[in-house]
């Protein structure tokens, strides 16, 4: 089984191609049953869309992929913790772990005043908050 380490060491390559066409910084991965199920890099700017961060854009693909909005067995890796828009995007697909590398300074899903990745506030459908890991 590949380590957390592992699948991080994939957003950071993300990350840097994604840095090398002028986007933000950030790359995320989604894993199931330790099998690499979608991957993606920051592209806001490249498609002048602000939600098309890395982290919607692998849910996107993974849920393309396996045809399902129910990603409760999937890890989320990313190199930074994960906005309040992404935050909603995991919370809603019910991704069960999500691994992170860098906190942020405004509204992340988990550092910020609104933490909707650790919250129970929510509608109880989305089912229990995703299992978090810091990775530093």
């Amino acid at each position: 089984m590949k380590s957390d380490r592992y699948y991080m060491q994939r957003c950071g390559v993300l990350a840097n191609a994604a840095a090398a066409k002028g986007e933000s910084p950030v790359g995320a991965v989604i894993v199931k049953d330790d099998t690499l199920i979608s991957e993606a890099m920051e592209a806001g700017k490249s498609k002048n869309d602000i939600t098309c961060h890395a982290e919607i854009e692998a849910i996107r693909s993974a849920v393309a992929k396996l045809k399902t909005n129910d990603l409760s067995d999937c890890t989320l890796f990313t190199t930074h913790e994960p906005c309040l828009m992404c935050s909603y995007a995991i919370r809603f697909h019910k991704i069960k772990k999500l691994v992170y590398q860098n906190t942020v300074k405004y509204l992340g899903g988990i550092s910020s005043s609104m933490p909707l990745l650790t919250t129970n506030e929510v509608p109880p459908h989305w089912g229990k908050a995703p299992e978090i890991v810091h990775l530093t």
